[in-house]
C-alpha cells in the first residue's frame, strides 16, 4: 500500500504549526517542494507498521513537520526517528535532533506502529511545514493568517486564549545598560522572531527597560532611536502572526520602587513612557497588548500603601492609553498584581482596581516560578512531590476563581523555575520535566495562558535550536495533551553488586503505556520487561545486556517508554559505584572538595554543626541551595563550596557535610573555615 505526493511548502510564517525543532529558511516566503512516500510495511489484525520517506526538492530545510489526517480512525502507538503527536484523527511528525536538516534532493525517513479497526486506508494528503501538498513546486506565496484577532469588537477572553502558548524575549530589550546586548544576548533579529513562531508559539512578550533611554526631567523624553527599535521588533512579531506584549520592565525596581519617596518624579517618568508608547502604537494591530509594569514593587511601605501606589500606576496607564484613541481605545490592557504574585491579598487588590476602571478589555497577569524550595532546590525539595504539585493547583485555582471565572482573562506572563537563573541543572531533569508537564496541563484546565520565561538559556538566539530538546518536546505536548512520566528517569546499576531487576513506577496521567524501546528497537514485553498496573519492571538480564560487560561509569544506555499520547519518557541506565571524596586545603573564596563521582550525580547537600544545628545560608534548614551554596563540577571531579556558603559559616567551627546522590548513596565530609582558609577532611 503505497501513495506518493509532491509538496509545495513555504516560508517561515507558513510553518506556524510546525513540530519539534522546526527552523525556517533565512529567506522569507521561499518556495519549497517535497516528495512523500507513505508505505504500510506490515499489517495484522488491529495493528500495522508504516514507513514514511520525505524527499526535499527545494532549498535546504532546517527543521520539518509533516502532518496528515487518518481517514479510518487509525492511531499512532509509537514512532521512531520522529516525534509524532496526535489529536483525534490529526497526526504530526516532527524531526528529532539528528535529522532536522534536509538538503536539496536529500531524504529523511521515519516509521511508526499504529492501530486500526475496520479499515486501514492511507491518508489522502500530507502537509509539510503547514502547507498542503498539492502536486508541484510553487513560487513565493503570501503567508496565511492563521490566528486572526477576534472579529468585530475585541474580546479579551478570546484574545488571551489565542495567545497560548507564549514566549518571553528575556534579557534583550529589558537589559540594563547601553542597549539590548548589555546582558550578553545578541541583537534581536527577524529570523529569531520567525523561528519562535515556527516552534508553534502564538505570542511573544517583549520586556523593555526604559531607564537608560529616557531623558532628564521635567519632560523625561523617551529616546527616539530606542522607541523605534522596540517598534521594529514589535513589527517583526506582528508580521510573523504573533500576539505581542510590550511593557515597562526592570524600571519597576530601578526607579519606580521609590514612588513613595519620589512620587512626582516617578509619575512624571512613568506617564512620559506610556504617552510615547501609546502615540507610537496608536494604530497598531489589536494583536499588540500593553502591560502597565512588570513585577511592581515599592520600597519601605506596607502592603496597603503598596496596593494604593500600584492602583495609581495602573489607573494612569489606563487613562493615557485609552485617551489616545485609535486602536488604543479598545486594545487589551494587562494589569499586574503587586510583585505579580498570586497570593490572595494581591489578587483582591487588583480585582478592586479592575472593578473601578469598569473596562471590559482588561486582562490580569501574575508570574509563576513554582513552589520556591523546589524551584531552587533547597530544604531537601529535590523531587516533584505532592507538595510541589499542590502549589501549582492552589495558585492556578486562586487565579482562576478571582479572574477567569469572572470573565477576566489571565496571562501567566512569566513561568519557569527560579533555579534556572543559577544553573539549568539545578533541578534534576526528570523532576523538572514532571513540573512542566503538570503545570502545562493544569493551566489548560484553568484557561490560563502561559508565557515561558527565556533569557537565552532555552532557545538559541542565533542557533535557533533548543538547549534541551527533551524539555521542549514535553512543553509542546503539554499545549494539547498530557504525557506519561515516571517516578524516575534514571536507573542506577552498581558495578560492585549483582545486577537485579529494576522497578520504575509509571505516572500514566490518563495515557496508556505502549512499549519500552532502546533507540528504535522495541524491547520484548514479558521477556525484557513487564508491566503490572503502573509498575514497570526492567529485567536484570536486559540491564546486563544493555550495560555491557564491565561498563564504564555513567549513562550506558537510554530507554524510552512510549505512551498513547504525549512525549516519550526517557529512562537512562547508569553504571556507577559509590562516590568518594578526599582531603583538601584551600581558600574560602575558591574551595572545592575533590570528588570521584564514579557515575553518580549529586542531588543535594546537608550542612550541620556538631550540635546538630544548621550551618551556612538558609540556616532554617540543613539542606543548602543548589548552585548557590554548592555545585558539582563533574568534568573537574569536584564539588564546589561557594564563598556565599562560607560567608555564613561560623569561624573555627567544624561543619559536617552530607552529600546526597541520586543513586541513594550518601557521603560524609567535614570542613572548618578559619580566617578565610578552609580545611576539608573525610574523618
Amino acid at each position: 500500500m503505497t501513495r506518493r505526493w509532491i509538496a509545495l511548502a513555504t516560508t517561515a510564517v507558513a510553518t506556524l504549526l510546525a513540530g519539534l525543532g522546526i527552523l525556517v529558511p533565512t529567506a522569507a516566503y521561499a518556495a519549497e517542494g517535497c516528495d512523500v512516500d507513505y508505505t504500510v510495511q506490515n499489517q495484522w489484525p488491529g495493528g500495522f507498521t508504516a514507513g514514511v520517506n520525505v524527499t526535499n526538492l527545494g532549498s535546504p530545510i532546517n527543521g520539518w513537520s509533516l502532518a496528515w489526517t487518518f481517514p479510518s480512525g487509525q492511531r499512532v502507538a509509537q514512532a521512531w526517528s520522529a516525534v509524532v503527536t496526535s489529536s483525534g484523527n490529526q497526526a504530526t511528525a516532527a524531526n528529532v535532533g539528528y535529522n532536522a536538516s534536509i538538503g536539496t534532493n536529500a531524504s529523511v525517513s521515519f516509521g511508526f506502529n499504529g492501530s486500526w479497526t475496520g479499515a486501514n486506508t492511507a491518508p489522502a494528503s500530507f502537509t509539510l511545514n503547514g502547507v498542503l501538498c498539492d502536486g508541484g513546486v510553487g513560487g513565493p506565496t503570501t503567508p496565511p493568517t492563521t490566528t486572526p484577532p477576534p472579529g468585530g469588537d475585541v474580546d479579551p477572553m478570546e484574545t488571551v486564549a489565542a495567545m497560548q502558548p507564549g514566549w518571553n524575549l528575556g534579557n534583550s530589550l529589558d537589559s540594563v545598560g547601553a542597549d539590548e546586548t548589555a546582558w550578553g544576548n545578541p541583537r534581536v533579529t527577524q529570523s529569531l522572531i520567525q523561528n519562535i513562531r515556527a516552534q508553534g508559539y502564538k505570542s511573544i512578550r517583549v520586556p523593555v527597560t526604559w531607564d537608560d533611554h529616557q531623558g532628564a526631567g521635567p519632560g523625561y523624553a523617551v529616546e527616539t532611536a530606542y522607541l523605534n527599535r522596540v517598534a521594529e521588533v514589535v513589527g517583526w512579531a506582528l508580521a510573523a502572526d504573533l500576539y505581542v506584549v510590550v511593557n515597562i520592565h526592570h524600571d519597576s525596581w530601578i526607579w519606580i520602587a521609590d514612588m513613595q519617596a519620589k512620587h512626582a518624579e516617578v509619575m512624571a517618568r512613568y506617564d512620559a513612557i506610556w504617552t510615547a508608547l501609546a502615540a507610537k502604537f496608536r494604530d497598531s494591530s489589536p494583536k499588540l497588548l500593553f502591560e502597565s509594569v512588570n513585577e511592581p514593587q515599592f520600597n519601605n511601605v506596607d502592603d496597603t500603601t503598596a496596593y494604593g501606589l500600584l492602583d495609581e500606576l495602573n489607573t494612569s496607564f489606563h487613562e493615557i492609553v485609552r485617551g489616545t484613541g485609535g486602536n488604543n481605545a479598545d486594545r487589551v490592557l494587562i494589569l499586574p498584581t503587586l510583585h505579580t504574585n498570586a497570593d490572595q491579598g494581591r489578587l483582591d487588590a487588583l480585582s478592586a482596581t479592575i472593578a473601578a476602571l469598569d473596562d471590559p478589555n482588561i486582562a490580569a497577569t501574575v508570574h509563576y516560578y513554582g513552589f520556591w524550595p523546589f524551584s531552587v532546590n533547597v530544604a531537601g525539595f529535590t523531587r516533584f512531590n505532592a507538595e510541589v504539585q499542590q502549589d501549582i493547583v492552589a495558585t492556578f485555582d486562586r487565579v482562576h476563581a478571582e479572574f477567569v471565572s469572572q470573565g477576566i482573562p489571565v496571562l501567566i506572563g512569566e513561568y519557569g523555575l527560579l533555579g534556572f537563573d543559577a544553573h539549568t541543572g539545578t533541578i534534576e531533569q526528570g523532576e523538572k520535566l514532571k513540573f512542566f508537564e503538570f503545570a502545562g496541563q493544569y493551566a489548560r484546565q484553568k484557561n490560563l495562558t502561559l508565557q515561558l520565561w527565556d533569557n537565552g538559556q532555552h532557545f538559541g538566539r542565533t542557533s535557533f535550536q533548543w538547549s534541551d530538546p527533551e524539555l521542549f518536546a514535553l512543553l509542546k505536548a503539554s499545549w494539547t495533551t498530557r504525557s506519561g512520566t515516571a517516578s524516575t528517569d534514571q536507573v542506577f546499576v552498581a558495578r560492585a553488586s549483582a545486577v537485579t531487576d529494576a522497578v520504575v513506577t509509571l505516572n500514566l496521567n490518563g495515557t496508556a503505556f505502549q512499549r519500552l524501546r532502546h533507540g528504535t528497537t522495541a524491547l520484548v514485553a514479558g521477556t525484557d520487561y513487564t508491566v503490572s498496573g503502573s509498575q514497570l519492571t526492567i529485567k536484570a538480564a536486559t540491564l546486563t545486556r544493555l550495560l555491557g560487560a564491565n561498563p564504564a561509569y555513567g549513562v550506558r544506555a537510554s530507554l524510552h517508554a512510549d505512551f498513547s499520547q504525549g512525549a516519550p519518557w526517557r529512562i537512562s541506565l547508569v553504571s556507577f559505584d559509590a562516590p568518594t571524596v578526599a582531603n583538601a586545603i584551600g581558600a574560602a573564596s575558591a574551595f572545592a572538595v575533590p570528588t570521584q563521582f564514579r557515575g553518580d550525580q549529586l542531588a543535594t547537600m546537608e550542612a550541620k554543626y556538631a550540635d546538630g544545628s544548621s550551618a551556612g545560608p538558609h540556616n532554617w534548614t540543613p539542606f543548602k541551595e543548589f548552585a548557590r551554596a554548592f555545585e558539582p563540577d563533574y568534568a573537574a571531579g569536584s564539588i564546589k563550596l561557594t564563598p556565599a556558603f562560607f560567608a555564613e559559616v561560623n569561624d573555627g567551627q567544624r561543619v559536617t557535610l552530607t552529600f546526597h546522590f541520586w543513586s541513594g548513596r550518601t557521603v560524609t565530609y567535614y570542613v572548618t573555615e578559619s580566617g578565610g582558609s578552609v580545611t576539608g577532611s573525610t574523618a
